[in-house]
């Protein structure tokens, strides 16, 4: 166990926990989510609480990517970096980002993005930026997508429901390693996150029951077997 995963296991509950509790947070199909091995993690954002509801209840220590700005605050950029989050300098081409970002899935551990690059403000998850699917690519390794519902509507003290919903872990094989590639790749990416996104908005409707299975994947982006 290195320092970062020493700072998830005491980060979980002392942020996760509350995050939880606030949203009255539902999850569904994290066991789909492998415990081993090189991981891209592609998720849609509405809200700075889905940072620690989507930490809460990942099964796996998340490298986040996180933009420059926040890095360049005294007292949050240290503190999210001991969780081993870094920066990337958005619309720029950030070459100390990307080697990281290739780094955290090639020694085997888990990079989370939020694929659409800022908060969504719309209330329904927008246009994927090309970095999650240029790693997994790049690095031949899954990627996961996970999406976020009611955290659009969620404000400090209403209470408003919030639900995570994991995709099963896919592979891009097949695709060009270039621009081309991460146009097709980023494509079924984002339509991944809108399909578990608009489950979980029905889901909502239907009073979010405890016991339910977020949707397989499209056959022409089958599963890769769990480790």
């Amino acid at each position: 166990m290195n320092r970062v995963d020493v700072a998830w296991a005491i980060g979980r509950p002392a942020m996760g926990l509350p995050a939880a509790l606030a949203t009255r947070l539902h999850v569904y199909g994290r066991e789909r989510v492998p415990r081993a091995g090189g991981l891209v993690v592609a998720f849609n954002h509405f809200h700075w609480i889905d940072i620690p509801a989507f930490g809460c209840v990942s099964p796996r220590t998340l490298y986040f990517l996180a933009k420059f700005e926040a890095h360049a605050t005294p007292l949050l950029g240290p503190y999210i970096r001991l969780f081993g989050s870094f920066s990337v300098r958005r619309g720029e081409s950030d070459r100390d980002a990307v080697r990281r970002m290739r780094e955290v899935v090639r020694e085997g551990e888990a990079l989370g993005i939020f694929a659409e690059g800022t908060r969504q403000r719309s209330g329904v998850p927008g246009r994927v930026q090309p970095g999650a699917a240029m790693v997994a690519l790049q690095e031949d390794v899954p990627v996961v997508c996970a999406a976020i519902h009611g955290s659009q509507l969620w404000r400090p003290g209403n209470f408003a429901p919030v639900s995570i919903a994991w995709g099963e872990p896919m592979r891009l094989d097949g695709l060009p390693k270039g621009a081309k590639g991460y146009r097709e790749a980023s494509a079924l990416i984002e339509e991944e996150i809108y399909r578990l996104w608009a489950w979980l908005r029905d889901l909502h409707e239907a009073g979010r029951p405890r016991h339910a299975e977020p949707p397989r994947l499209p056959e022409r982006a089958a599963p890769v077997t769990l480790p």
